[in-house]
């Protein structure tokens, strides 16, 4: 009785994490191809014609520095929206009803729709790595760091996304927070520049953008440098995971957002 509602749980599960992927793969001209392109315009804007009159940052290549970040911001953004486009739009089809009253658990619910964001999200990331190829001589530092860090920043985002998707009412509401939050806090977080390059101030300043530790983390995955302790990065992705999953779990228990 216990293996078949494992397996039960399983097939549930599995069930919504492909949903999810098919839902993005269908459409990959509108979810994969935009990320690849508007990366190349970074590529050549910022890392060629702005980059040759920088020099080096951190004595790499302005181009090569700013690789890493390009291809986390593609994964944060394409993980987010993801979840948060598709528990929205559940709501608002009202099929999402059907799927809280099934013996499907929340934690599963959680898992399936995070699962989907983070296969976008990694999908994304290597479509962009691979245009990132063209203008960089990408090498890996370490491989453990690299995956680890891009998974489990991946997942924060996703869970990030479901939140928004539980609590918006409209669509609009599903732009506020990658508007007004996710787009600065990204730009902001050492994808162009390096942190040290700041003054005291802001260097601290900067210190409680948590964006900063997962592009930091992945820089050094792949470069080897960082301005930031790596233990100190982990602790706070894996911070921000219990958190938001605990989060999401409360809220999707008391039916907040769904329940009229």
């Amino acid at each position: 009785m216990k293996t078949s509602h494992l397996q039960e749980q399983w097939t549930a599960l599995r069930t919504i994490v492909t949903k999810e992927i098919l839902r993005f793969a269908r459409i990959w001209v509108q979810t994969v191809l935009p990320p690849m392109i508007t990366t190349a315009l970074y590529l050549v804007i910022f890392g060629g014609l702005i980059g040759s009159r920088i020099g080096e940052m951190d004595g790499y290549r302005y181009m090569d520095f700013i690789v890493p970040g390009l291809i986390m911001l593609a994964v944060i953004t394409n993980s987010y929206a993801n979840v948060v486009s598709s528990f929205f739009s559940s709501k608002f089809q009202r099929h999402i009803e059907e799927l809280m009253v099934s013996p499907v658990p929340n934690t599963l619910i959680i898992l399936g729709f995070v699962g989907g964001g983070v296969a976008r999200g990694l999908t994304v990331g290597i479509a962009v790595t691979i245009v990132s190829l063209f203008f960089s001589p990408l090498s890996v530092h370490s491989v453990a760091v690299t995956v680890s860090v891009v998974v489990l920043t991946s997942v924060v985002f996703a869970l990030a996304g479901l939140i928004n998707g539980v609590f918006a009412r409209s669509f609009d509401e599903i732009s506020i927070m990658p508007t007004f939050v996710l787009t600065p806090l990204t730009y902001l977080g050492g994808v162009f520049y390096s942190v040290s390059l700041l003054p005291d101030f802001w260097q601290s300043l900067s210190q409680l953008n948590p964006i900063l530790y997962m592009v930091d983390a992945f820089r050094y995955g792949l470069l080897g440098t960082s301005d930031l302790a790596l233990g100190t990065s982990y602790s706070i992705i894996l911070a921000f995971i219990v958190a938001l999953y605990l989060f999401a779990l409360a809220i999707l228990n008391r039916g907040i957002g769904i329940r009229s």
